[in-house]
């Protein structure tokens, strides 16, 4: 119960998370390596356009409560239920970019707006 108490908000929220992600059989996006085929589940932190060599991307941040990982869209201008703080399980290849996990293009399924 202390231990409750003395968690911050955040750390509560990386902890459900991650919960969720180990009874939905998901891996850990922490545990993600290059080149690895995936399948992840968490909460979109952001979603942004920005355009990608002239083509617009959609991108959004996805955090599990262990590491984040940015999922893009390409040729995606907007992708309806696609918004900050709606669940995903993300599915494709993992790859790096700048030190930072990206997965192009996954195959995804959102989360019923009843289970947030």
């Amino acid at each position: 119960m202390l231990d409750r108490l003395s968690t911050s908000q955040e750390e509560l929220e990386s902890v459900e998370l991650q919960e969720d992600a180990e009874a939905s059989g998901c891996t850990r996006i922490c545990d993600c390596s290059d080149r690895q085929i995936v399948k992840v589940t968490g909460t979109l932190r952001t979603v942004t356009l920005r355009p990608r060599a002239g083509v617009p991307a959609l991108e959004a941040e996805l955090f599990d409560g262990t590491a984040p990982l940015d999922v893009v869209w390409l040729g995606r201008r907007s992708i309806v239920g696609i918004e900050p703080g709606r669940k995903l399980i993300a599915s494709g290849r993992i790859s790096m970019s700048h030190g930072r996990r990206v997965l192009f293009n996954p195959k995804y399924e959102l989360r019923p707006l009843g289970q947030e």
